[in-house]
């Protein structure tokens, strides 16, 4: 009987999980998941999965037989598909599915890596709010929870220092904003590797939210001296205040070539101060040994001798189905469950005198028009996969549906844990019409009604919903 533990690494084909994957593989039994978990080959001590955890089902699966759980997981990066919605609301979703699946699997340890949250008076952004929301998603269902908070991860992939490295490569003179003159401290990915690996084995660390930084503190400007240091370059820059967040984020992506998706939420947090704090600091744990130049001049020399381009990730080509998610208020006394059948009785209050709806003693609900008896849309209850605080609906037929490829089309109410509100979400839906068509319409009249809806339960507020309608 092996006494190795059986460890589920989350984004294991990422920049952070590759490098873990390597680490933890000596010491324990690795379920390795990924989308495409299923392409690569198993090893000694590696079991690739195959997992998206928009799916609880999925995540179900990919949790069992594991002792720990680490999640590595964050929605900024451009999808494949066309998604409507925030990477805020997208990362509630994946985190609840990942934390119900760990209680149902006995799962003993979650391990998360996050951000370093601050305590300075500016409102968080959004960035840091949505990691720590995930941080207390996770938490929700009663599994020990150990959160490594890391601020810049200075490594040759990833997403931080590449970026910083093309600003210093590819500017020779700069004008630097506020931002850059905030302190923080960044650690080399080796010593996070050290810090996630003890956080999966040592047990005065459960359930703990702990910082960790590398051993100096200096400014973004710091960095960038640094880094052109290590490159051979000498910048030259003036201090100059008035440039907000929101155009460096915009410069920043233009002379990077990053994304915005991933640009705009890591620029919008460097207006707070991201140095370890005292009350989350652990000896052995928090204080990362590698200096900064060391780190930067590892990543500088990979990329020149094994041929790594500093570089987030592209995106790939797009898929034709669609996920949609929105976040709107849940009303008091309301549930996930009822607040489901109530928008589908809106639905027809908004719509009429065009659409009509109907829900059968099953739960069983048609969106038609007034004027034909073949439905727009039919949504079947799924009665096993629902709970108060998560209605599921399969989209299994109408007008509006490839029935062929829609064999995986959702729509589900979930409640946020410790949250007052709901998100609703449509997954892996294929539309019948064709694909650019819609986009430009189907696409853009389910948002307005989202809105509409958000806006609607706001004004409600509280008090019991009317019965919703039944076929007779």
């Amino acid at each position: 009987m092996s006494n190795r533990p059986v460890v589920a690494l989350t984004g294991a084909r990422g920049y952070i999980g590759q490098n873990l994957l390597k680490k933890i593989e000596k010491k324990a039994d690795v379920i390795a998941l990924s989308r495409n978990g299923d392409q690569y080959e198993d090893t000694e001590h590696v079991k690739w999965r195959s997992c998206d955890l928009h799916s609880m089902v999925d995540a179900e699966k990919a949790l069992e037989g594991a002792d720990i759980a680490v999640y590595l997981v964050h929605s900024m990066m451009p999808s494949a598909k066309l998604t409507q919605g925030s990477f805020e609301d997208l990362d509630v979703i994946l985190a609840d599915n990942f934390a119900q699946a760990a209680k149902k699997q006995n799962v003993k340890r979650i391990v998360y890596l996050s951000g370093i949250i601050p305590k300075d008076n500016e409102p968080l952004s959004r960035h840091l709010r949505s990691r720590l929301e995930v941080e207390n998603v996770l938490r929700a269902y009663g599994t020990p929870v150990t959160a490594i908070r890391a601020g810049l991860i200075v490594g040759p992939k990833g997403s931080s220092f590449p970026i910083l490295s093309k600003l210093v490569k590819r500017l020779p003179f700069m004008i630097l904003p506020k931002w850059t003159r905030m302190d923080t401290q960044p650690i080399a990915l080796p010593d996070v590797l050290n810090a996630l690996d003890k956080g999966m084995h040592e047990e005065d660390l459960a359930n703990r939210s702990i910082d960790v930084g590398g051993p100096e503190v200096m400014t973004y400007w710091d960095m960038m001296l640094k880094t052109a240091d290590v490159m051979g370059k000498n910048p030259k820059a003036i201090p100059f205040p008035f440039i907000t967040v929101n155009l460096s984020r915009l410069w920043v992506s233009m002379v990077t070539g990053a994304s915005k998706e991933i640009v705009y939420p890591l620029i919008e947090s460097l207006k707070h101060p991201m140095i370890v704090q005292k009350e989350n600091y652990v000896e052995g744990v928090s204080n990362g040994q590698i200096r900064f130049e060391d780190s930067a001049r590892e990543a500088l020399e990979s990329e020149r001798q094994d041929g790594i381009r500093l570089k987030l990730p592209e995106l790939p080509s797009m898929k034709q189905d669609v996920r949609s998610v929105q976040r709107v208020p849940l009303p008091d006394g309301e549930t996930a469950d009822s607040t489901a059948l109530y928008y589908v009785e809106w639905l027809e209050t908004l719509l009429n005198p065009w659409v009509r709806t109907t829900v059968d003693e099953e739960h069983r609900c048609r969106i038609g028009t007034s004027f034909s008896t073949t439905p727009l849309l039919e949504l079947s209850y799924s009665k096993e996969r629902s709970t108060p605080d998560r209605a599921l609906y399969y989209i299994t037929g109408g007008l509006l549906t490839d029935s062929k490829k829609n064999t995986r089309g959702r729509l589900e109410f979930r409640k946020i844990p410790h949250k007052q509100e709901l998100i609703i979400a449509i997954h892996e839906y294929m539309p019948s019409v064709p694909w650019f068509v819609y986009k430009y319409t189907q696409a853009n009249a389910h948002l307005l009604i989202m809105t509409l809806f958000r806006h609607h339960l706001k004004e409600k507020g509280c008090g019991k919903k009317p019965t919703p309608v039944t076929e007779k």
